[in-house]
């Protein structure tokens, strides 16, 4: 799958040196087991989309095997080009699926999961950034399957108040949105749509937004050559914007060309560190470590912030 090229974010992107093989013995996917067959048989069978596969998460193989997985909404092919996904950039052209909020709300009751992660593609060729499908499969969710709370992990929407007030009226108990990473890298590794105090701003409005028991949940990449002062200022501003829960893990590059480099594989004991600063500033849970992504042990970490429902 080609990378997308360097100029679409208005300047060169391998201004790193490439870190060599073989990789480190702390960056290891665990192979399939347990649940795996069910959960690729069922996702095949309602013709859903995971992040978990289009994105090449490396823990793949540990959450399917433990019978969970992240759906991802609103096709296949996302209007961006950030230069660490590997989900492939293409404009559906306003092409929607009307049926997938009915068709993952039933994979879930199917499923029995009493907690799901559904994510998104970006839609910048929808007036509302795709809002409107993502609000119907949360209702639908909680509809028929009542004892299932549900994460939501959103693009910045456009900028759009009115589509995040809408998705936030539909009542989700996490509303996760990501910073990926410091501000000074944010314009060379995400689209030059995003923008980090966008991302701020949407997460200090779903904050401000309906009251009730709303989580709401970020996460940064490590290893893009940022610094730890960076990203100190990354954890206030995040704290700052009223987020409540934090993953930090390390960025595996996906392909080749185009491709942001790794800088540096940051050590285990850095990131046990880092969380360490990050409870000190008032997070309510922080999963860190090198293989950590935002949707891992999503459930687990939810529930250190159940006090605050």
């Amino acid at each position: 799958m080609p990378g997308p090229p360097p100029e679409a974010l208005g300047e060169p992107l391998r201004v790193l040196p490439t870190v060599p093989r073989p990789l480190p013995p702390w960056i290891r996917a665990r192979l399939p087991g347990g649940q795996y067959d069910r959960v690729h048989a069922l996702l095949a069978r309602q013709g859903l989309a995971t992040v978990c596969r289009e994105a090449r998460c490396p823990n793949l193989g540990e959450c399917w095997s433990s019978g969970t997985a992240t759906l991802m909404l609103l096709g296949e092919h996302c209007t961006r080009r950030c230069a660490f996904c590997a989900v492939t950039t293409r404009s559906p052209h306003g092409a929607v699926d009307a049926s997938e909020p009915e068709r993952v709300a039933q994979a879930v009751a199917d499923w029995g999961l009493r907690y799901v992660v559904l994510t998104q593609v970006c839609r910048d060729d929808l007036e509302d950034g795709g809002a409107s499908l993502l609000a119907r499969t949360v209702e639908g969710i909680h509809a028929s399957s009542p004892g299932t709370r549900v994460e939501l992990l959103v693009g910045d929407l456009g900028g759009s108040e009115e589509a995040l007030r809408r998705v936030l009226d539909s009542r989700p108990e996490v509303l996760a949105h990501n910073l990926e990473t410091v501000r000074r890298l944010s314009p060379r590794v995400r689209d030059r749509r995003a923008g980090y105090e966008r991302s701020l701003a949407l997460l200090r409005q779903a904050r401000e937004g309906p009251k009730g028991a709303l989580v709401t949940k970020s996460s940064l990449m490590l290893g893009l050559g940022e610094g730890r002062e960076e990203l100190r200022e990354a954890l206030r501003d995040l704290r700052a914007a009223g987020v409540d829960l934090l993953t930090l893990g390390q960025y595996l590059r996906p392909g080749g060309a185009g491709y942001a480099d790794v800088a540096r594989y940051v050590p285990p004991e850095e990131f046990a560190e880092l969380k360490e600063e990050a409870l000190a500033l008032g997070f309510a849970g922080v999963e860190s470590g090198p293989m950590v992504r935002s949707s891992y042990r999503a459930d687990e970490l939810y529930q250190r912030a159940a006090h605050l429902a």
